[in-house]
Formats: structure tokens, sequence, C-alpha cells
């Protein structure tokens, strides 16, 4: 599929208060066909997403540390997390510092979901996965681990305010780039 057929497919998608607002753009090398080229999203006319760019706006993490160390990243632990730790544990440790354990073993899941994400996706072909994207459900979409999945189906008209409303929890768990971009449609709900 021509890119721009894909990304007519793609706007045709977007929820109409961002219309006009999200951009995907891509260019390539007519002459250089080993050469990706550039694709990236833009949000007002400035690059918000651009896999092969350091200069985003959006933290890129280069290790698990920099993840447990980041004071925007809120983990939330549940009572069943807190027993498993209580039973690998066999009850010698002091009920306070269940949770921190339980905190400990959260974050470094996450750290490396959140790595093995962004290594992935800078690795992936934007075609390729738009054109996944448009193929598989909106559901599937957004339970993925693929950020730009995430993305796409975010910024999708097929994602309701109640569903985006009932997701507040798993986003927390996502990449700082799947938040933005939760956080830029909740506040198209709004207006």
């Amino acid at each position: 599929m021509s890119w721009s057929k894909l990304k007519q497919q793609l706007e045709s998608f977007l929820c109409p208060a961002l219309l006009g607002r999200v951009e995907y753009i891509a260019t390539s090398y007519r002459y250089l066909p080993d050469k990706a080229g550039l694709c990236y999203i833009a949000v007002d006319k400035k690059k918000i997403f651009n896999m092969s760019d350091a200069t985003t706006l959006i933290r890129w993490y280069q290790t698990e540390l920099e993840i447990k160390n980041d004071s925007d990243i809120d983990i939330p632990i549940s009572n069943e997390e807190i027993e498993a730790v209580r039973k690998d544990t066999k009850g010698l440790v002091p009920e306070e510092r269940l949770k921190v354990i339980a905190r400990g073993r959260k974050i470094s899941e996450h750290a490396k979901e959140l790595l093995s994400a962004q290594s992935s996706l800078s690795k992936s072909n934007f075609v390729v996965v738009a054109t996944k994207f448009l193929s598989v459900s909106i559901e599937e979409s957004l339970e993925s681990s693929d950020i730009l999945f995430n993305i796409l189906a975010l910024v999708d008209r097929r994602v309701g305010k109640k569903r985006l409303l009932n997701m507040s929890e798993k986003i927390k768990l996502k990449h700082p780039i799947v938040q933005y971009f939760y956080e830029l449609r909740l506040g198209d709900l709004n207006r």
C-alpha cells in the first residue's frame, strides 16, 4: 500500500477532536531503498513522536535503573502482589517492607517491559506497524505491548470516553509517549 493511501486511512480513523491536530509524516529515499527515511507523528505541528530521533519531547529510557529512579512513574501495587511477597518470604518480613518489596518487583518487571517495547519500536518500520494496525481489532491494539499500536489506538475514534476513562490504571504502566497521547485524548474529551 502506498504511503499516501495508508496516511489517508489512518487519518480517517482519527477522533474528530484531533483531526487536523495529529499528523502522520513519512519521508523516504527513492534512490536508497535500504534507507528507511523518517517517520514521525506531529501534534499541533510539533514533532512529538519520532522513532529514530532523540530530540523528541518524550523521554526515552536507556537503562532499567533510569526507570526505577524516575519519580514520574507511578506503579500501583495490588493486595494480591503483597500477598505473593508474604507467601514467598514465609511471613518473616515485617508488614511495612512487604509493599516495598512488591513495588520493587513490579518496577523491575515494568522496566524490562518498557525497554523491550522501546527497543522493538526503534527497529520497527512505521509503515508495517500502521498497516497491521488497520487490520487488527482496536482491543488488540490497546492491549498490545507495542508502543505504536497503543498510540494509534488511543487517537482512534473507535475508542470512546467510557473506555478511555476505564483505562487510567493501565496507562500508568505504559511508556511516557503512550501516556502523552492518552492525556491528549482525555484533554480533547473535556472540550
